[in-house]
């Protein structure tokens, strides 16, 4: 994509998607130039500046996490970003808890994957499964997804049992590049609007 049209192109997506609200989070979508600064220069003070929000665990600040992929993707094409990554934030104490994004838009099949972190501090509170099931009521209402998936290592016992919470079916293995083997688990949207919205 030619510069210029870059340039244009965050500039007219370069906004946020709304917040997603649940019982105890709020899911903040990061814009584009965001996310590229956050990569790029973490320790930017524009990030944070006149946010609802505040980072002191340093979220996706020393670990990049999904960055490395997600910002690759935003840099050429901006308009995929409204799938991408979120703040968890505690609503009550407007601290960052996680983040949680989509690897993609939805593809050929209808298909997307979603991701999450939660910050050790946040563990075992619930966090996850609220935050999941913020992101997968709002994915199912838009146009083109059919099926949801969620990877996980079959050796982290919490989040598989996290994912079968939601009823997801284990429909196989993979092997990611990084992280070994992983489990697929799927659910049509469809199901997952019948049993949750």
């Amino acid at each position: 994509m030619p510069l210029d049209s870059y340039d244009w192109l965050m500039g007219e997506v370069g906004g946020s998607e709304p917040v997603i609200a649940t019982a105890r989070l709020d899911l903040h979508h990061i814009s584009a130039t965001d996310l590229v600064t956050l990569f790029e220069t973490p320790e930017n003070p524009s990030l944070f500046q006149g946010k609802p929000f505040t980072n002191p665990h340093r979220v996706l600040m020393d670990s990049s996490g999904p960055l490395r992929w997600r910002v690759p993707q935003v840099q050429a094409n901006p308009l995929v970003n409204r799938w991408f990554v979120r703040w968890m934030v505690e609503r009550s104490t407007g601290v960052i808890v996680g983040s949680l994004s989509f690897h993609g838009p939805p593809d050929e099949e209808g298909m997307v994957e979603i991701g999450l972190g939660v910050h050790d501090n946040f563990q075992r509170q619930g966090f996850g499964r609220e935050a999941l099931l913020g992101m997968w009521l709002w994915v199912v209402k838009q146009p083109g997804v059919k099926k949801l998936r969620y990877t996980v290592d079959p050796n982290n016992t919490a989040s598989v049992a996290l994912v079968q919470q939601f009823g997801f079916a284990n429909v196989g293995q993979q092997i990611d590049e990084e992280d070994g083997p992983e489990d697929i688990y799927e659910m049509s949207a469809s199901d997952f609007g019948e049993r949750f919205l």
